[in-house]
Order: C-alpha cells, then sequence, then structure tokens
C-alpha cells in the first residue's frame, strides 16, 4: 500500500561533510523514503545529524555527496532554491521566528506577499489558518502578548500558508512547557490526520516523537533506525536497549551500585526482554 503513496522526500547516499582535511562527517550515507501524508520524527543524540537532515531537506544547505530530492525535484538542479523553499516546504522552529512588530495575521500572510492574490484574499486565507490552529480570537494580538504555545501556533499556521508539500519542524516544542508540548503535538497530528499535512519533526524528545507514526534515528551520521510507531512501549524499549545501562545489561556487567536496589536479580529478565527488541 505504501508504494501507491506519492513520494515527497528520497535520499540516496546523502553525506555531509563539514571543514577540510578530515572534516565533520555530519550525514554519512543516509537514504530515505518519505511519502505524502506521513508523520516522521527524526531522533538521535546531539550531533547525529538530525538538523544537517532538515536543513539539506529544506534546500538551507547542500549535500557534499548524495542525492536529496523533495517534491519529485533534485535539489541540486533547483536553480531558484528561495523561489522552492516558498513553493514547497513549510517550516517551524524551536525559536517561532516571528516578526515582533506584526499581528499573527500579519505574520502568517507574510510568505502570501510573493502569491498573485488580492489584498482580500491573502487576508481570508491567514484568518482561515489562524482559525485552524484555534487562534481565531488572537487574530491581531502581536506576538508579545501570546503565550509560547499560541506564538508556536502562529508559526504553524505561516508555515501552511503556502500549501507547502512538506513542513519541517525543528525542536518545534524545546521551548515549550509540558501543558503546551502536548497541545502543539495534538494540533500536529490533528493537522496530519485531517489536512494530510507531510510532517518531518526533528526532536531528542521521545514523547515528541511518539506523537509520529514512524521514528527515523541517527546515530553518528548514519540511519540506526527507521520503523513504524505502532506501539509506543516498544518504542521505549528500543531506547533503552540502546542507553548506557542498556548496553551494560545486554554485556552482563549491571553496575555495583544497582545491586543495591535489586537490580542484578531481575538482569537476566530484563536481558531476555531486550534480546527481543
Amino acid at each position: 500500500m505504501e508504494k501507491e503513496k506519492r513520494i515527497v522526500v528520497e535520499t540516496i547516499n546523502l553525506t555531509k561533510i563539514y571543514g577540510d582535511g578530515v572534516g565533520v562527517r555530519a550525514l554519512d550515507g543516509v537514504s530515505l523514503t518519505l511519502y505524502a501524508g506521513e508523520f516522521v520524527a527524526v531522533m538521535g543524540p546531539s550531533g547525529s545529524g538530525k538538523s544537517t537532515l532538515l536543513n539539506i531537506l529544506g534546500a538551507l544547505d547542500l549535500p557534499t555527496s548524495g542525492v536529496c530530492k523533495v517534491n519529485g525535484q533534485d535539489l541540486a538542479k533547483v536553480k531558484d532554491l528561495d523561489r522552492f523553499r516558498s513553493k514547497t516546504v513549510g517550516f517551524v522552529f524551536q525559536l517561532h521566528n516571528l516578526i515582533p512588530t506584526l499581528t499573527s495575521i500579519e505574520n502568517v500572510e507574510v510568505p502570501l506577499q510573493e502569491e498573485s492574490m488580492s489584498n482580500r484574499a491573502r487576508r481570508e486565507r491567514a484568518e482561515q489558518l489562524l482559525g485552524l490552529v484555534g487562534l481565531s480570537p488572537r487574530v491581531h494580538f502581536l506576538p508579545g502578548q501570546l503565550s509560547g504555545g499560541e506564538r508556536q501556533r502562529v508559526a504553524i499556521a505561516r508555515a501552511l500558508a503556502n500549501h507547502p508539500a512538506i513542513i519541517l519542524a525543528d525542536e518545534p516544542t524545546g521551548n515549550l512547557d509540558s501543558k503546551s508540548t502536548a497541545e502543539i503535538m495534538d494540533l500536529l497530528r490533528q493537522l496530519n490526520r485531517e489536512q494530510g499535512t507531510t510532517f518531518i519533526v526533528v526532536t531528542h524528545n521521545l514523547a515528541v516523537a511518539r506523537a509520529a507514526n514512524r521514528i527515523v534515528t541517527l546515530r553518528d551520521g548514519r540511519v540506526l533506525r527507521d520503523e513504524r510507531v505502532d506501539n509506543a512501549y516498544l518504542v521505549d524499549l528500543k531506547e533503552f536497549k540502546e542507553s548506557t545501562l542498556g548496553h551494560a545489561i545486554l554485556d552482563g556487567n549491571v553496575p555495583p551500585e544497582l545491586h543495591a536496589i535489586g537490580l542484578d536479580k531481575v538482569a537476566e529478565q530484563v536481558k531476555a526482554v531486550l534480546e527481543k527488541v
């Protein structure tokens, strides 16, 4: 069934090296195929290549080698990357990047300025999007008059303005409290489900990643895992398996300081579970 869906992102042996000489290999042969309507979380520790991958997908950076196609276009062959971004990609950042002197509706209208549409049509589109994200009562508020979660909702509405093929979100809840984080992720899930919007979300937060229906885990610039999210508890177990303690249990080396709480007594049972995931 997945093969019948439209491919919106395809990378083949994507590599990015920063610096001369030895350099830093931020991405090392990443090959991915993402489909329209998917909600994909990209996870990994700091330095794993998450943000580099997002920057390349958003045409903010170019790979050292390999192929990156977004919405059917090979980015290496796109002549006007600025226009490509404005037409194809929506961005949501950890820092919402709203213009502080513009109201909510004016911020959402910004990416529509280059469109051949009337002022009225532009205003109606922005109002519709702010209603979609639950901010109709705040359309004339400045960013400084909004909560962190509300500002991020404006940023999401702005990202949707030009009907992008994909929305790239880089730690979209990184500056929010747990309640606002849950609300924003519920909103993204709703937009994905009801509007069919394709989301690629970079996060280090497993709770945020579980909102996705697919998790790609990077480590040292490579794809460590790429899996469907059918069971949130199974995702937790796989993350634990990759942790320092998980590796210790699998190697039969339970730290002595944990003997006092009896972990050594159940280590074999835990090991048996981890070996199955």
